[in-house]
């Protein structure tokens, strides 16, 4: 690491208070951090010292950072927060990049922009003291029967209508959701003492070494396997903030272990089909989502689903299709020629152990399966869900664990049978 400049004491001398709001403002900006680890903080600056500015870095690092991915953004927050006073206007550049006199020249760097967001969410001026209260106004009685927290209201909250300050709480939610899945019990078998089939043969084996006299009998249990998770996702102009969304919650997913998934591959299509799965393995979200866009070079775009399908039977299907759980995310409505989707999803489909589909439109109360698109791929999928919020996604995990779980498509299909 380069040498850091000095650091400047603060003129109050108030150590204690500045390690508290910074530490606060990791906790915003992803960071799990206690009250523990703030009172580890201080005390272990007590001990090191406060004489160079790399000592107290690492000092407050090793109390505060406990994975990888929380490298970059302790960095940026540490750079921001001890600082000269006047580091406000620094963040507001990274805010509010058309703002006259506070537009910086470079883009924001990886995780800097949540370091911004977290430390301007704290930079709010103290409130003056109210005057005394008397008696009657102190005792008002609130109902709060029929209200609801807001992280309950985030939850049902459709991701295009959420504001900046709600898409960023939005995207902390879905950095802590998981995605497990159960293992495939295989043909295949191993030795296991304790397992549930006979060995015969190991049985006879072991008897003809001791002169033909049986004296235990082995056993064999069922190997399993781990599936795969492919993720097709949709980045045309009408599904970005879905996207956008989905592909936080999928670098969750890559990043965190322990959920079962063999390996996960994403891809991104618009226009055409893009591999993303590399670039979602960078340890910070920023980073790989910032790798991600320089990769897809159709965000925002048109739409071609039959095409991206067929790329990806011809291109992909053989190499990350084992035994693999496949969720299409996507509105369904195409822009390819009239019939070139319907044999493109079946081939999906026969492909995947199971075939997901989220589509956003879902959330309309009167959505019809009326687009050619739609109607076209419907049949072809195991199960049909909403995609537009986190209480969707948190759903998905139901799903993936319910092999008869069809969500919506009972439903729709009623619908197509009607018409």
């Amino acid at each position: 690491m380069a040498q850091l400049p000095a650091l400047e004491i603060p003129e109050d001398g108030k150590l204690a208070g500045n390690i508290t709001h910074f530490a606060r403002a990791l906790r915003r900006a992803g960071l799990p951090i206690g009250p523990g680890s703030v009172l580890d903080a201080i005390r272990a600056v007590e001990a090191v010292g406060f004489s160079e500015r790399e000592d107290f870095y690492w000092t407050l690092h090793a109390c505060f950072v406990r994975r990888p991915e929380h490298r970059m953004v302790f960095a940026q927050v540490f750079r921001l927060y001890w600082r000269n006073p006047r580091y406000i206007e620094h963040m507001m550049a990274m805010m509010l990049p058309a703002l006259h006199g506070a537009q910086e020249e470079r883009r924001a760097a990886a995780a800097e922009k949540r370091a911004a967001e977290a430390l301007l969410d704290l930079n709010r001026p103290d409130l003056p003291d109210a005057a005394p209260k008397t008696p009657e106004e102190e005792q008002i009685e609130i109902d709060a029967a029929r209200t609801a927290s807001s992280r309950e209201r985030l939850r049902g909250l459709d991701f295009e209508q959420m504001s900046t300050a709600e898409m960023a709480e939005a995207k902390r939610i879905l950095a802590r959701l998981s995605l497990p899945v159960r293992p495939i019990a295989s043909r295949r078998t191993r030795r296991d003492p304790h397992g549930a089939q006979p060995d015969w043969r190991a049985t006879f084996r072991a008897a003809l070494r001791q002169g033909g006299e049986i004296r235990d009998f082995a056993r064999r249990a069922r190997r399993t396997r781990w599936p795969n998770l492919v993720v097709l996702c949709d980045i045309s102009g009408s599904m970005s903030a879905y996207s956008r969304a989905v592909l936080h919650f999928l670098h969750a997913v890559s990043n965190t272990k322990g959920q079962g998934w063999a390996q996960v591959h994403a891809f991104t299509f618009g226009t055409r089909l893009t591999n993303i799965t590399r670039q979602l393995r960078a340890r910070d979200v920023d980073a790989a989502l910032a790798a991600a866009g320089a990769e897809a070079r159709d965000w925002e775009g048109g739409t071609r689903i039959a095409s991206s399908l067929r790329a990806f039977n011809r291109d992909w299907s053989r190499r990350v299709m084992a035994n693999a759980v496949v969720i299409l995310i996507t509105d369904g409505l195409d822009r390819d020629e009239e019939g070139a989707l319907g044999p493109e999803i079946e081939r999906l489909h026969l492909s995947a152990r199971r075939l997901i589909w989220l589509n956003p439109l879902l959330r309309w109360d009167g959505f019809a399966p009326r687009a050619s698109g739609i109607r076209t791929m419907l049949p072809h999928v195991d199960s049909f869900r909403a995609g537009h919020n986190i209480a969707s996604l948190e759903g998905l995990a139901r799903a993936i664990s319910d092999p008869f779980d069809a969500g919506e498509k009972a439903r729709l299909m009623a619908m197509l049978g009607a018409d």
